[in-house]
């Protein structure tokens, strides 16, 4: 099984003829994603280089194609609009790429999505969302869907997999979820569903929802978690597992060398207080039972040993 989405997705592209769009749309077609369509305003009925059809409006894409989610590479004055758009179309997953968008527009999108309980955002300013598909030849994938920027041929699905078991991996970091994903495939671990929740102190999905996504998923058999200095999401992340579910949670938490008050990377990752430094979040991970590593070198052989792989060899997969 898997989180949010699935082979059977069928997903949009809004900003389809953009660059950005339009290579990710390429990649994600190539993994083996349902991509249907996409949208750029005053291109309706025209078709992209793919050959997808090119909608005026996501209502419009919807009610032609059936789609359930969409990937948004509008640009960030736009963006905001184009979340909201997608709720009120009915979207079940909407993964926002995009960086840049104000936080003011967030502010507002949050209290707008209020209104749209069916609908979930993941980002913005994230890698987006995938669920590995079975490899059915060089490059070549199928049963599973790839929604954003990630590199499709790091990840493995749990049946690929030589142990037969899968994580799933949650991170604020676009990078380092492309590094764990490595490290875990390379030690015989598929992945179940990896989100990339992006770095924004405005966003829609945090940790807690996703590792309750994870905790329900019976073929999750362990939770990667990668956080950084700012805010708290983290460690009440960590009170949730603690009380909530046995299966074993690996973190790794980016910015320990941070000075106090100086933004690192993201716009969210700035320590505002004692409690926002990585060490406090390590330690209160700690006493949650979370197994924290401390290198991000070591996040794959901690997932590895925690499921009792530890003498899996780097490469098995």
């Amino acid at each position: 099984m898997s989180i949010l989405i699935d082979g059977n997705t069928r997903v949009l592209c809004q900003g389809i003829t953009g660059a950005a769009g339009a290579f990710h749309t390429k990649g994600c077609l190539e993994y083996g994603t349902q991509m249907v369509g996409g949208t750029t305003p005053g291109k309706g009925g025209q078709r992209d280089a793919n050959g997808l059809p090119i909608f005026e409006t996501v209502h419009d894409a919807v009610r032609a194609t059936g789609a359930t989610a969409t990937m948004i590479f509008v640009p960030p004055p736009f963006a905001a609009d184009a979340i909201i758009e997608a709720a009120d179309a009915g979207i079940g997953t909407i993964c926002a790429i995009t960086e840049g968008i104000p936080v003011q527009d967030m502010i507002k999108v949050k209290a707008q999505l209020a209104k749209y309980p069916n609908s979930t955002l993941v980002g913005p300013n994230c890698p987006g969302v995938i669920t590995p598909g079975r490899k059915i030849g060089d490059n070549k994938y199928e049963g599973g869907c790839k929604i954003g920027i990630m590199p499709g041929y790091i990840h493995l699905h749990r049946t690929d997999a030589p142990t037969k078991k899968a994580v799933g991996i949650v991170s604020r970091s676009g990078t380092l979820t492309y590094e764990a994903v490595w490290q875990c495939s390379a030690r015989g671990l598929g992945q179940s569903t990896c989100v990339g929740i992006g770095g924004d102190p405005i966003k829609g999905l945090d940790f807690l929802e996703v590792i309750e996504m994870f905790a329900a998923d019976p073929e999750t058999s362990a939770i990667v978690m990668i956080g950084e200095i700012g805010g708290s999401a983290e460690v009440d992340a960590g009170k949730w597992i603690k009380a909530n579910t046995r299966k074993p949670v690996v973190a790794f938490i980016a910015g320990q060398t941070a000075p106090p008050g100086r933004r690192m990377g993201h716009a969210g990752a700035i320590i505002g207080g004692a409690d926002d430094t990585a060490q406090s979040k390590i330690r209160g991970l700690t006493e949650c039972g979370v197994h924290v590593a401390l290198s991000p070198a070591d996040m794959g052989a901690m997932a590895a040993k925690v499921l009792g792989f530890a003498e899996v060899p780097v490469g098995a997969a």
